[in-house]
């Protein structure tokens, strides 16, 4: 009788233990559940942080390129700095708004990374030097990290040392490459303007007995080139808010 108790709560024991054992594992695969749906939530935000600095990025662009259209070089000067003002304080609201997606990377990656943005900054750096030659170069290594190749080269050391940096990294790298082949394609368009509408000028002073000076193919500092630098440097200048990818 005695020893019909005994195994009988020895019994009991062991059930508890079953059922307090089914118990954890009931409670550990909820708080998996959990922490799989905050991650989700977690990827969730970075996406949007990561939308929100791109969309920073285009409007830093669009506004400039409303500052450097043709459009503002043919209005009058106090039209033109009334515009500019209002451009400049939506920068610095625009500026204000700070946002920062950090990518975790391998030691090899960061070393891919720095590796890949020297050579982009190798070519920034000789833009105002020969603008021809560096989109030539910037349009080689666009190819070398994308599908849709443009018409022209691919930079195979470039790709080598692509495949070599995160996925995050990779995007943010063909980002800023479009961007930087995007104003220099904008700074050709503007500086053939300024070419066309000074030769206009010039070939119509050709004909005015009173005129004010002679075109002899070379656009006046003042009124033109000076444009065209101002054009130029501000595309150098927009070329910072890109940075490196990190």
């Amino acid at each position: 009788m005695a020893q019909a108790k005994i195994n009988q709560l020895k019994s009991g024991e062991a059930d508890n233990r079953f059922l307090r054992s089914m118990s954890m594992a009931d409670r550990s695969g909820r708080l998996l559940e959990t922490l799989d749906a905050l991650e989700q939530r977690v990827e969730a935000l970075r996406e949007a942080a990561a939308s929100m600095e791109q969309e920073k990025e285009t409007l830093l662009e669009l506004i400039q390129s409303v500052q450097n259209s043709q459009d503002m070089r043919n209005i009058s000067d106090g039209e033109r700095e009334e515009l500019n003002l209002t451009a400049n304080r939506l920068i610095g609201r625009t500026l204000t708004v700070a946002v920062s997606v950090q990518t975790i990377r391998s030691a090899q990656q960061e070393e891919f990374l720095s590796r890949a943005t020297a050579l982009i900054d190798e070519v920034v750096d000789k833009l105002l030097q020969d603008v021809a030659i560096a989109k030539s170069r910037l349009i080689a290594l666009y190819n070398a990290c994308s599908s849709e190749a443009l018409q022209g080269p691919v930079n195979q050391k470039f790709q080598s040392i692509i495949v070599g940096c995160s996925l995050e990294d990779q995007k943010k790298i063909k980002t800023r490459l479009q961007k930087l082949i995007r104003n220099v394609c904008s700074a050709d368009r503007s500086i053939a303007l300024l070419d066309q509408k000074a030769a206009q000028i010039g070939n119509y002073n050709h004909l005015q007995q009173n005129q004010c000076y002679t075109y002899t193919g070379t656009i006046p500092d003042s009124q033109h080139f000076g444009g065209s630098l101002q054009m130029q440097s501000s595309l150098l200048e927009s070329l910072d808010n890109t940075g490196d990818g990190k």
